[in-house]
This record gives structure tokens, C-alpha cells and sequence, in this order.
């Protein structure tokens, strides 16, 4: 019974990925020779030169895009950034973009570098004589081949004649033979320059006398950022977080159930967690007593949400009784973690594929632990084996659990103040954002803090346990106003 709709859905995958690569193929009926050389050019950043060396056709270049993660039905941003660039703007309907949204875009979302917009302006600026002038001049450095203006930048970049931070002997040229470019050589320098990285001051640096003289310049601090390895400067290394909207985030939170006790404190933890995921950017809905019919529904629900696609990332939070792998709906049925995060793969719902998707669960992992006076157990029905927590995510990319507690171990509740796990939680993601600390930093953080609280009686302790299919760092934005 179950297998009809797995294939239905599959089939649907399939017209779907059939239905955008008929779109590229549309594009690529409309692009000619001079077009793919000018996509070849602006691709050179992302893509191997090898590769752009052997594609004869915008389809190969589409390809590589596809294998590289720069394209993607979901995600067609960055083919449309080159079609504007290379005036092919009529060609943007095939993306469901237009100009003006492009243009809108560009400030956020812009993948082809100042460097990259600078030559290729150059290039479509020279005509004829510009290129044989040049190529006059650079008569010892460059082949004997006959060769057009993309084609000569390509080979003195190649060569190391000239890069983002060396443009002299462009400028050279330039003042000789078309000097009326010189300007857009010094524009690009001032926007360079504007986009150098600031490192963050500490409070040691604060208290240093501004009197006294400085170790480094400017220009030494850009230097030394550049070379640090740290994927915080790398662009590439970060989740994108510059979509239309952050994304949705869905609290189940169960409070009342048919048989089992009531968990006093919940409501305290869905209320900080709508209050801090709101403030991250979030479009959160929380769902109370969440029955296994309901729950079905808001799975189904967000799996096939529209919304996925313009969004950044995903939250699922579930406040609950549970098991070790499973959580209980609030008519008491057993859920496995696995099957509630599997609705999410990029199968399933192909509007979150390359996104991160983040799920935290406040539940008892195993063995029921007798509780003090106001402290209660999340734990029910334990079991003895302990298998890999990392089972309990789905074999896919981009999918991070956070865990109240290790396997076998119970999690724990205040009756007012709510749990040990997300109330740390809160209070990290509020505190650490604004420092641009990355949600796996958080968590350890998280860690530390749970392990170290006690209950009233001194003898029972917490250890929640984060696992994780990351392929980048995930970092918010820092939120404009304060929480």
C-alpha cells in the first residue's frame, strides 16, 4: 500500500528535474558560440578551467554548474546573474526571474566577482583596433594565436600577469590604448576596497590607548584575514543566508497525553523557542498536543510547502515524551526521530535540497530516572540497547539533531522554568548570534552548560548530544534589534 505513493512522488522528482532541464535546454537553443565563450569567462571562478576549456556548448557549462552545486531548480540565481551580465536578459523568463528582480538581487546575492565583472566589462568595451593594440604591445608574453579580447585577459590572468590585487600592467594598457577605461579600473578599486573585512575588536583591543602607534596597517590586517584558513572569511564554507525569507519553524509541543503524566514546564520552552526563532528571521507555527493523525498532516504540510524554495533553512522542534530514537504523539504513539526528519531529504521535499534542516528534540533517550521534588523525567517505557544516535538521522547532507541527552539517559524538566536542553538552548542562540558563532559552536556550548547543572539533590546530570550531516558552516545573520 505504501509503495504507490513512493512511487508517485518519485515520478513527480523526476518530471520536475525534466521540466528544469528542459528550461536549460531552452536557454542553450538561444545562446550562440560568443555567448558560451562570455559564460565560459565568468564561470572561471567556480568552475576548473580544464572543464570550461573542453565545453563547446552552454549545456556542458550547465552541467558543470549542476555538479558543482551552483544550479539547481531550486536555486537558479547564479545562471540567472550570468545571463544579465552577458545581456541575454529576455532569456530570464525560463528562470522565472526578470531584470529588475535580478538587478534587486545582485547586491545580496552576487557570485561572480568584482574582478570578473571588471575584464569582462573591459573585453565587451574593446573593439578591433583596442584588441590589436594590445596585443601589439604584449607582443613578447602573449602566443601567436589569433585571439579575442576574452581570450587575451584569460591568458595574462593565466599567466599571473595580472589578479584582483594587480591590475598594473592592465593599467598600462589601458592608458595607451583606451584610456577612457582607466576610470572603471579606479571604480573598481574604491569597491574593492570597500569590501574589505573588518576583524571583530575584542575587549582587549578596546582598552588599548588610541595614542598609541599602530602594529599594522590597514592593509596588512586585509593581508593577514586573507591568508587565514579560517572558512569564516570563505564564503563557499557558509551556508547562503540571503534568501527572500530565513524559513519556517514548526514547535510541536505535547503537554497533555492520554495516559502518560502531563510535562509541567513545556509550555515555557515552546514560548522561549517561537520568541528566539522569530528573532533569528524565522516564520515560526507551534502546534499544541499533537496527536499522530495531526502530526501526519503538519509533516505533509511543510514537506510540500512552496515556501522552501525562497527560504534559507528549516527548524522542526518537538517538545514531547520519548524513547530512545522515537518521540510519543499525544494520543501516545511511538514516532521514530528518522521517520518525522525523513519527509525533509531532498527526495522528498526538493525545495530544501542543499539547505539546512535543523531539528531539535526535548525527550527522554532511554532509562526513567526517579526525579526530586520538582524536576520530571521525559523518559518512558526504556529500552536497553543503545544503538548509534547518528542512525536516527537520514544518510543525506544537510541534516543536523540536537538531542536533550545521550542514548539510554533520561532528559530533565523544570516544572516552571522549563528544560535544562532548550532553555540553554535559548540562551545560547541569543547570546552567541550576535558573536557569529556557527550553530555546531552553539551546541557545544549548549553541551557544556547542561552537563554542568545538577538537580536540586546534586545527583543527577545531563548530557545532550548533537548529530549532524553538515557539509558548511551555519551561521545566522545577526538580527537588527535586540531580543
Amino acid at each position: 500500500m505504501t509503495s504507490q505513493p513512493q512511487s508517485l512522488s518519485s515520478s513527480m522528482d523526476d518530471n520536475c528535474t525534466m521540466n528544469f532541464r528542459g528550461k536549460l535546454l531552452a536557454i542553450d537553443s538561444n545562446l550562440g558560440d560568443q555567448d558560451v565563450e562570455r559564460l565560459k569567462f565568468l564561470c572561471r571562478d567556480c568552475v576548473s578551467h580544464k572543464k570550461l576549456e573542453k565545453s563547446s556548448s552552454a549545456l556542458h557549462i550547465f552541467d558543470h554548474l549542476l555538479t558543482e552545486e551552483l544550479l539547481s531548480e531550486e536555486d537558479s540565481f547564479f545562471l540567472a546573474e550570468l545571463l544579465y551580465i552577458i545581456k541575454q536578459k529576455s532569456l530570464l523568463r525560463h528562470l522565472c526571474y526578470t531584470k529588475e528582480q535580478v538587478e534587486s538581487l545582485l547586491p545580496a546575492r552576487r557570485r561572480v566577482s568584482l574582478f570578473r565583472n571588471l575584464l569582462y566589462d573591459l573585453s565587451e568595451g574593446m573593439d578591433s583596433d583596442n584588441l590589436n593594440g594590445m596585443i601589439f604591445l604584449l607582443k613578447d608574453m602573449i602566443p601567436k594565436t589569433q585571439m579575442t579580447s576574452l581570450s587575451l585577459l584569460a591568458h595574462l590572468e593565466k599567466q599571473a600577469q595580472i589578479d584582483e590585487d594587480n591590475l598594473t600592467l592592465l593599467e598600462d594598457l589601458c592608458k595607451k590604448v583606451m584610456p577612457n577605461f582607466i576610470r572603471k579600473i579606479e571604480k573598481y578599486k574604491r569597491e574593492k576596497a570597500s569590501q574589505v573585512v573588518t576583524p571583530p575588536v575584542d575587549k582587549e583591543t578596546e582598552l588599548l590607548d588610541p595614542a598609541e602607534e599602530e602594529l599594522f596597517s590597514r592593509s596588512d590586517i586585509k593581508q593577514i584575514f586573507r591568508a587565514l584558513p579560517d572558512p569564516f572569511f570563505q564564503e563557499s564554507a557558509l551556508y547562503r543566508m540571503d534568501g527572500t525569507h530565513r524559513g519556517h519553524c514548526v514547535v510541536v509541543n505535547n503537554h497533555s497525553f492520554t495516559t502518560l503524566s502531563d510535562r509541567r514546564g513545556t509550555n515555557k520552552d515552546a514560548d522561549c523557542l517561537r520568541h528566539v526563532f522569530q528573532w533569528l528571521g524565522f516564520k515560526v507555527q507551534r502546534y499544541d498536543n499533537v496527536t499522530k493523525g495531526h502530526l501526519d498532516e503538519i509533516l505533509q504540510k511543510y514537506k510540500s510547502l512552496p515556501g522552501h524554495a525562497n527560504g534559507d533553512c528549516f527548524v522542526f522542534c518537538v517538545l514531547t515524551h520519548g524513547e530512545f530514537g522515537a518521540v510519543y504523539s499525544s494520543d501516545e504513539a511511538l514516532i521514530p526521530i528518522r521517520e518525522i526528519m525523513s519527509h525533509f531529504t531532498a527526495q522528498q521535499c526538493p525545495g530544501l535540497a542543499h539547505k539546512p534542516k535543523l531539528f531539535f528534540i526535548q525527550a527522554c533517550q532511554g532509562e526513567k530516572i526517579q526525579p526530586s521534588v520538582s524536576i520530571v523525567a521525559d523518559a518512558i517505557n526504556p529500552e536497553n540497547a543503545t544503538p548509534s544516535l547518528q542512525d536516527s538521522i537520514p544518510v543525506e547532507a544537510d541534516f543536523l539533531l540536537g538531542l536533550a541527552t545521550v542514548p539510554g539517559y533520561v532528559s530533565f524538566r523544570h516544572v516552571e522554568e522549563g528544560s535544562w536542553y532548550i532553555q540553554s538552548l535559548y540562551n545560547h542562540l541569543k547570546s552567541l548570534v550576535p558573536r557569529r558563532e556557527d550553530i555546531l559552536s552553539i551546541l557545544t556550548a549548549v553541551n557544556d552548560d547542561v552537563s554542568r547543572q545538577v538537580d536540586r539533590g546534586g545527583t543527577k546530570k545531563q548530557m545532550p548530544q548533537p548529530a549532524f550531516t553538515l557539509r558548511k558552516k551555519l551561521v545566522f545573520p545577526v538580527p537588527k534589534e535586540e531580543l
